[in-house]
């Protein structure tokens, strides 16, 4: 009997030869997609902020309405344009923020640009701070919880992933200075630096507004010193939250690849398991790390609030904190604006990276 054999497609002569269209799209048509998708997604935060923060009313009246008679709060009224009907309100603001400006406060008669510009440097300093904390201290536990899978220092770790994750960061707060400011005295109370460092950083030309970084920029190592040890509290108390998560992912995932069929080859070889955790299991497991990362951003920024607030580290958080307070309705509008942005462009990032490491990604 013979056998039917598939023969490739006669091709005139001098023709190149055909090529196998290939599925799915490649990393340039990904990569368009995601960012396309930034500007609807901000489109929609920013609008539901916008009707949210007008549910209590026109924001002077909220602000300012028994701080001042009625005919000046007309007046401020009618100057701000809040009498005018929602829908216009709301098509002014969208330009607004498509040209960058973000108005007044109205608590403090304060450029909401240049507040954020100011504030947000430290939240942002603080948000990488954690993020670093919580890689260092998920990534290891998770890999060791892997490896001692199903005994006592398994069951230890992944205990204490839940407690991280389910303890208040504010409390979390409290507990370490407690501990280390207090009874300890290792780190400061409060605050990003000490004041003289903080006129020396903000003396610098150009400064990035991320502390740490100017004074190694700088070289200005007394500086630096003061500023990591002001760092490490809140670092660790934000960061512990999501060390948690991380710590459950990668057991999850390390454990799965060292199932896997070239780990079990290289385990019939006599390779040893330290040596399969570390050299094979390892970087296959971090993939859904990143892809992750990005979620874990938001709720780092997030949690930036209650940190910020316990430590008195003024950035973001601390700043909405206060003009929550202060029912400042359009100042809280114009942070809570920004952070979308953030996390909009940081989740983009993130799909980036993860595309170039696992292409399969892409499709």
């Amino acid at each position: 009997m013979t056998a039917l054999i598939d023969l490739p497609e006669a091709q005139p002569a001098g023709q190149p030869p055909l090529r196998k269209k290939q599925s799915g799209g490649g990393l340039g048509k990904y990569l368009l997609i995601r960012f396309t998708l930034i500007i609807p997604t901000i489109f929609i935060l920013v609008t539901m902020v916008f009707f949210l923060m007008r549910l209590t009313g026109d924001p002077i009246t909220a602000a300012l309405g028994d701080r001042l008679p009625p005919d000046q709060l007309a007046l401020r009224i009618h100057e701000a344009g809040y009498d005018r009907p929602i829908f216009v309100q709301y098509l002014e603001y969208l330009g607004q923020i498509a040209t960058g400006n973000f108005g007044r406060t109205i608590s403090d008669n304060l450029l909401i640009s240049d507040m954020l510009a100011t504030y947000g440097s430290a939240t942002l300093e603080l948000a990488i701070n954690s993020l670093i904390v919580a890689l260092a201290i998920g990534i290891p536990l998770g890999m060791l919880a892997a490896y001692k899978r199903d005994r006592w220092q398994d069951a230890t770790l992944r205990v204490l992933a839940i407690s991280f994750y389910a303890a208040p960061v504010f409390f979390a707060g409290l507990i370490l200075k407690l501990i280390f400011s207090i009874w300890l005295g290792w780190f400061p109370v409060a605050g990003r630096a000490n004041t003289g460092t903080e006129v020396a950083m903000a003396s610098l030309s150009a400064p990035t507004g991320i502390y740490w970084l100017d004074a190694l920029r700088s070289g200005n190592t007394a500086a630096f010193w003061d500023i990591a040890q002001h760092s490490v509290l809140p670092a660790v108390a934000l960061g512990l939250l999501t060390a948690g998560i991380f710590l459950r992912l990668v057991r999850t995932n390390v454990i799965g690849t060292l199932s896997k069929d070239y780990v079990e080859a290289g385990r019939s070889r006599g390779v040893s398991e330290y040596r399969l955790l570390t050299k094979h299991a390892y970087k296959p497991a971090l993939i859904p790390i990143i892809t992750v990362m990005g979620l874990q951003i938001a709720l780092l920024l997030g949690g930036a609030v209650l940190t910020e607030t316990t430590f008195e580290w003024k950035g973001l958080g601390f700043q909405l904190a206060h003009y929550l307070t202060a029912r400042d309705f359009v100042a809280v509008q114009g942070i809570v604006a920004l952070l979308a942005v953030i996390v909009a462009f940081t989740n983009f990032i993130v799909d980036v990276i993860a595309a170039l490491i696992d292409p399969r990604v892409r499709y």
